[in-house]
């Protein structure tokens, strides 16, 4: 939390969710990452209703939809301290993709859809997801789809592979992405987003796809998923027909704050545990690891690096809030490829400076360094937010890059 952004809000909630995560999930999150989720989940849900307690629950949403009332930024400092802890967000119902879902149920969901959905999810009584990644296709190019929705009388019927639908397991609705406009002249207005229940006869979750050697479950998988006939009825439908690509673009923008944010927490939680082993570890003759000038510049830059990324991101959240998203379209794709590549190098650099130990599950840097490399890949490759950028700067220099 930087001072000089610090609300009178934040700063009570800030405190009141340190306290938590400091007696409730810091002591418990190895045995849980180690623990089957359905052996915790129990344990978790539990925390989880103290967590309501703190005033924090729902920080993303406004006071009016039972949350904290939070602006961007500020949910953005608070989202640095979730970030802290595999567990932190999970435990105040602000966890992807569920805060990104509540979102678009919020703004498009009809008053049934609000019902019967929406209500649960902000209790916390139900968990979602979000079906548009496909195998087939490259993910960095979401109007490049292969799953559809037909319409058949009031209902459509929708058939497609799915992959990386990221807390499918468990999950009691999903929201997918189907083309239901093949012949739109626009490739941006060819699909929709509806709602599909994952009790519907056909949804079939094939797997929890193991990533880096370790299947997740429940809240922490990654389903891929096969729709065979699915039929739902149209009053399902988010937004207008077509507006999928539009409805995916305004869930994306403030989600990349909140995982930026989030990878920042990381970054400070990896600093901490890099500084005192530091400080603490001897190597020798009397002497501590900290002494070795090596192992000074990489606390040097890392600290640097950490506190650049951090105001980017609040830049970029600050400017969000007063002009749009449009109008930080650049600042959005910087902060993306920029804090990833910071994330990873502080990882990198806290589990060398731990040696063996690093590698071990005994502490919790292995699970960053292994769950988060796919931080420069999801919501949009580096590379791709790299090339959006330089489009963007070479436009004002008079070229349109092809």
């Amino acid at each position: 939390m930087i001072e000089a952004f610090a609300t009178p809000l934040l700063k009570k909630l800030h405190a009141a969710v340190r306290e938590f995560l400091e007696a409730e999930i810091y002591p418990n999150e190895l045995r849980w990452l180690k623990t089957p989720f359905r052996e915790v989940e129990a344990e978790i849900r539990s925390l989880r209703e103290k967590a309501q307690a703190t005033g924090a629950w729902n920080p993303h949403l406004s006071a009016g939809h039972g949350g904290a009332g939070l602006s961007l930024s500020e949910f953005g400092q608070l989202s640095e301290l979730l970030g802290t802890t595999p567990f932190g967000h999970l435990s105040f119902n602000c966890q992807a993709p569920d805060s990104g879902n509540t979102e678009l149920l919020l703004e498009y969901g009809s008053p049934d859809i609000r019902r019967q959905y929406l209500a649960p999810l902000l209790a916390g009584d139900i968990r979602s997801c979000f079906a548009m990644t496909e195998p087939a296709y490259a993910g960095s190019n979401p109007v490049r789809l292969g799953t559809t929705a037909v319409s058949d009388g009031n209902d459509y019927i929708i058939n497609g592979h799915k992959w990386f639908t990221s807390s499918a397991d468990g999950a009691s609705f999903s929201i997918v992405m189907a083309v239901t406009n093949p012949n739109a002249e626009s490739p941006y207005q060819r699909a929709s987003m509806i709602i599909v229940p994952t009790d519907t006869p056909g949804f079939k979750l094939v797997r929890n796809i193991p990533v880096m050697g370790h299947a997740g479950e429940g809240w922490h998988s990654h389903a891929e998923i096969r729709l065979e006939d699915v039929r739902v009825p149209k009053s399902n439908l988010l937004g207008p027909e077509g507006e999928g690509f539009k409805l995916a673009q305004q869930r994306l923008g403030p989600g990349r704050i909140h995982h930026c944010m989030r990878w920042i927490g990381i970054c400070e939680r990896a600093f901490d545990m890099m500084c005192r082993r530091a400080a603490t570890r001897e190597i020798g003759n009397g002497k501590m690891l900290g002494e070795k000038q090596m192992v000074q510049a990489w606390i040097a830059e890392n600290r640097a690096r950490i506190d650049a990324a951090r105001y980017m991101v609040l830049h970029t959240a600050i400017k969000m809030e007063k002009e749009g998203q449009r109008a930080a379209s650049a600042d959005i794709s910087t902060i993306k490829f920029f804090v990833a590549d910071v994330l990873q190098n502080v990882v990198d650099r806290a589990l060398q400076a731990h040696g063996a130990l690093g590698v071990t599950d005994d502490t919790i840097l292995s699970y960053f360094y292994r769950e988060e490399r796919s931080a420069r890949i999801y919501d949009g490759p580096d590379e791709a937010h790299k090339a959006s950028l330089a489009r963007k700067i070479l436009k004002g220099y008079g070229l349109k890059v092809r």
